[in-house]
């Protein structure tokens, strides 16, 4: 076990704790925006549906129930503009950290083999690479990677951390270049429905990948979306060739959402009203922290999209980090998604308002 764990680095959580100390002792409690995890409720049609579904003594299965896979097609023909997405197509996942985590071993890649994923990314990405003993490089155009080696390259967009946004022409180039040397494209796309200032465009597209789903697969997350990070609910769309090993490997592992969870994602993927109020709310939560933090001296790159702010007062983000502890209010190094990020912080909205109000207070204070 400890050969494994060593090939993973520090947990970078672990090395907020002493801010997280210093932001929890100010007199009126922490602002915590560091990890972004969901705090609405969860919509009672939902919760409903979990609860109707809770008397399910047996065993979930891996690919689940038709009906899940019937919403989750759905969606996507809805939602993404996939088009003659079958069940085929589809395949429900554990949250979309453990498939981040674990995709590059059930792919079978090993050493001698490369993941690509963005300069600028979330930590898992490089984590799943040294899970499987693979190399890894991070990119700012994969166009620009050398191609050789390269079985898996990772798409974010909308990005995590950055909220950057790639377009449809971007996207189409990559996807080009990607099959053109027999790369398999996996998308991230868990935010896709969080977009601010841009409307961020689905790997599934029809303009992007010309009708095929050759070479591609789609993250989706219902985490953000329904405030279902606590569901642990999430879903892979595209190519079968791709699926259709990874539900079997999947099997073997036991990987399986549980019945009243995927009975809860069919409710929330019929649903649109509530994705609608949730972005709402966070929409407020963006402009007003958006607003505060440009009043306090940052500036604020890229967060088109996301459920972060990319914030910066040119300095060292750990000097930041202490700047607002201080003022109780916990951020994110930026060095957490790489060295790119070394004097960002990222500033999470997901935050109750009245803790957004709090924070909005001390930084024009």
């Amino acid at each position: 076990m400890s050969a494994v764990s060593e090939r993973l680095p520090t947990f970078p959580w672990d090395r907020l704790e002493p801010y997280k100390k210093t932001a929890a002792a100010h007199p009126d409690g922490i602002v915590d925006l560091s990890v972004g995890t969901p705090v609405d409720p969860v919509p009672e049609l939902i919760q409903k549906a979990l609860t109707d579904a809770a008397d399910s003594p047996g065993y979930p299965t891996v690919w689940g129930t038709p009906a899940l896979r019937d919403a989750i097609t759905g969606w996507i023909g809805r939602r993404l503009g996939a088009r003659d997405a079958t069940h085929r197509h589809v395949l429900p996942i554990v949250g979309s950290k453990e498939l981040v985590a674990w995709l590059p071993t059930q792919l079978g890649l090993g050493p001698g083999d490369k993941v690509a994923f963005p300069r600028l990314a979330y930590p898992t990405y490089e984590v799943g690479a040294r899970l499987a003993r693979a190399e890894y490089e991070a990119y700012d155009d994969p166009t620009e990677l050398d191609p050789a080696g390269l079985r898996l390259l990772w798409l974010n967009s909308p990005s995590n951390p950055t909220g950057k946004v790639l377009s449809q022409a971007e996207l189409t180039r990559i996807v080009a270049w990607a099959r053109e040397h027999g790369v398999l494209v996996v998308s991230d796309e868990c935010y896709l429905e969080l977009g601010w200032e841009a409307d961020p465009v689905s790997v599934l597209h029809p303009d992007v990948n010309g009708g095929s789903y050759d070479g591609l697969v789609a993250v989706h997350s219902l985490s953000k979306r329904s405030n279902l990070a606590g569901y642990r609910a999430a879903f892979l769309a595209g190519d079968p060739a791709v699926l259709g090993p990874l539900l079997e490997i999947r099997k073997h592992g036991g990987m399986m959402t549980s019945a009243p969870t995927q009975a809860a994602v069919v409710a929330a993927l019929g649903d649109d009203e509530h994705v609608r109020v949730q972005r709402e709310r966070y929409a407020a939560r963006r402009t007003a922290l958006r607003e505060a933090l440009a009043g306090h001296g940052f500036r604020i790159e890229h967060s088109e999209a996301s459920l972060y702010l990319w914030a910066t007062r040119e300095e060292s983000c750990w000097d930041t980090v202490a700047h607002l502890a201080e003022r109780g209010i916990l951020v994110a190094p930026g060095d957490f998604y790489g060295p790119a990020g070394e004097n960002f912080v990222r500033v999470a909205f997901t935050a109750t308002d009245e803790r957004v109000h709090a924070a909005v207070r001390r930084l024009t204070a």
